[in-house]
């Protein structure tokens, strides 16, 4: 027991490493992820007949494949095309390119789910498609996608895990070369899994609840 708490300590500081990086690239992922999400979204509703069917087939593509395949896709495709980039920013790519294929499929439910009178609302004002879209629409159907955008966004710090493959440094990658020296696989395996519950547990209590009770009170209907 003693030696076991002994390699703990000894990897604690790879391990907290480890979960800077993974915090890092799931916050990146969220700040790039949802507005390209919200674009793709605006894009599909404009129905611009060639950026409308590109729009759908970046969704359907991103939603029908595993993401270590996308993974595998993003990091050596760019090395095939002569492009370098910093890992750090390969690994952005993949978190990014699948959170908002989800993210906009939620906001496109969302919008779905606006009542059909608030279209014409907009129009009886003299606003346009777009503006319509943007006023009165948007702002509407953000508060009926909290819950789906939480569920993405936390599922974002176990996506993370994916870009060990491509050896970018986050907690599975540190967390697989400690177990290549200490074989305690168990172990730190299991430091992992509480480390990314941690995480999301973090988000839900200190963004999402926050963000939600903030749009409640917003919509509140006065009498």
């Amino acid at each position: 027991m003693a030696e076991l708490l002994s390699l703990v300590t000894e990897s604690g500081n790879l391990i907290l490493l480890g979960t800077l990086y993974t915090l890092l690239y799931a916050v990146l992922g969220m700040l790039f992820g949802l507005p390209l999400g919200m674009l793709v979204t605006f894009i599909c509703y404009e129905r611009v007949p060639v950026l409308a069917g590109c729009a759908r087939v970046y969704v359907s593509f991103l939603r029908s494949t595993p993401q270590l395949i996308q993974a595998f896709l993003i990091y050596f495709g760019l090395g095939a095309a002569g492009v370098d980039l910093p890992l750090i920013v390969i690994g952005t790519l993949v978190l990014t390119a699948n959170a908002s294929a989800y993210l906009s499929e939620t906001m496109r439910g969302a919008m779905e789910g606006v009542s059909a009178g608030q279209w014409g609302a907009g129009y009886s004002l003299g606003l346009t498609r777009f503006q319509t879209i943007c006023s009165i629409i948007a702002p509407q159907a953000f508060r009926l996608a909290i819950p789906g955008i939480s569920n993405t966004l936390i599922s974002l710090f176990k996506d993370t895990s994916v870009l060990s493959v491509i050896t970018v440094a986050e907690l599975m990658k540190y967390t697989g070369d400690i177990i290549s020296v200490t074989f305690k696989p168990f172990t730190f395996y299991l430091i992992a899994a509480f480390i990314y519950w941690g995480l999301c547990l973090l988000y839900e209590y200190c963004v999402h609840r926050r963000v939600e009770a903030h749009f409640k009170k917003a919509y509140r209907p006065s009498f």
